[in-house]
């Protein structure tokens, strides 16, 4: 696919010059609220983002001062609570499918949180390789304040690897918000900024990535996935063949020439 081509329906939706997109969550009236069309659009989306040469890193953020106030109480919670099993079943799996997708698409995904940041947008950011918020930022995975348990589009997986055991079981348990304070000190968020600083942090990191060689960061994000679940001797051998692969990647040679000739590498992602 042609990222810069892709025309979002349910969000806005950005390619820049330097292959940084830009995902804008955009019911700000709402607090950016996701529906069951943005959901499979979003899905759909970052599945197709391993075909799209031209986009290098995806920025995720939301309209008007919040990130989202996750699932729509009456365009999904309201609908849900009328479904059968098997419909139940088809919309939780599809939820997954997006952290999947947004996991396993090669593009670094960085997230700019300001404001809310709760129930399926906390899940978003979580499942973001990179999270900068303001201090204003409040993240919550309420999905027991309605009736829910903790074990959300993987939360139960992902959040004890980034923020420890103990602290990811309160917050699924209580479904308490997570202040940006504690949210950085528990290695959460990777930074805080000013609101009015937030987007050109965000998309400055960004296009600081995608200069990067886009192709090992494929394959750095691969292995940040697949690792999860192996022994050490398995992970560094798998470790040994991504590298050796990486080094036959002209990317690398250019670095090597560039280094030789005293001047900085200009990647070309292959």
């Amino acid at each position: 696919m042609k990222a810069r081509e892709y025309r979002a329906e349910h969000f806005l939706w950005s390619v820049d010059d330097d292959g940084v997109a830009t995902l804008t969550l955009n019911r700000p009236e709402r607090k950016n609220p996701l529906t069951f069309e943005s959901y499979a659009e979003m899905r759909d989306l970052f599945r197709d983002l391993v075909h799209a040469d031209d986009c290098k890193v995806v920025v995720v953020t939301g309209a008007g001062g919040n990130f989202s106030s996750g699932g729509d109480v009456h365009e999904i919670i309201g609908p849900l609570t009328e479904m059968e099993m098997p419909a139940l079943l088809r919309f939780t799996r599809m939820t997954g499918d997006l952290v999947k997708a947004m996991r396993g698409c090669p593009q670094p995904v960085i997230a700019a949180l300001d404001g809310v940041c709760v129930g399926a947008g906390a899940i978003m950011a979580m499942a973001s390789d990179i999270r900068i918020a303001t201090p204003k930022t409040k993240t919550a995975f309420l999905f027991t304040r309605v009736g829910l348990a903790g074990c959300d589009m993987g939360a139960c997986a992902i959040l004890p690897r980034q923020i420890g055991q103990g602290r990811a079981s309160e917050l699924l348990f209580t479904g308490r918000v997570m202040t940006a304070d504690e949210g950085e000190r528990w290695g959460f968020h990777n930074r805080l900024v000013e609101t009015d600083a937030l987007m050109d942090t965000a998309l400055e990191m960004a296009r600081a990535l995608a200069k990067g060689p886009t192709f090992a960061h494929g394959m750095t994000k691969n292995q940040l996935n697949i690792e999860w679940d192996m022994s050490l001797d398995a992970a560094i051998e798998s470790e040994a063949q991504a590298q050796a692969i990486c080094m036959k990647t002209h990317d690398f040679r250019r670095a090597y020439e560039a280094f030789a000739a005293k001047r900085e590498p200009v990647f070309e992602g292959n």
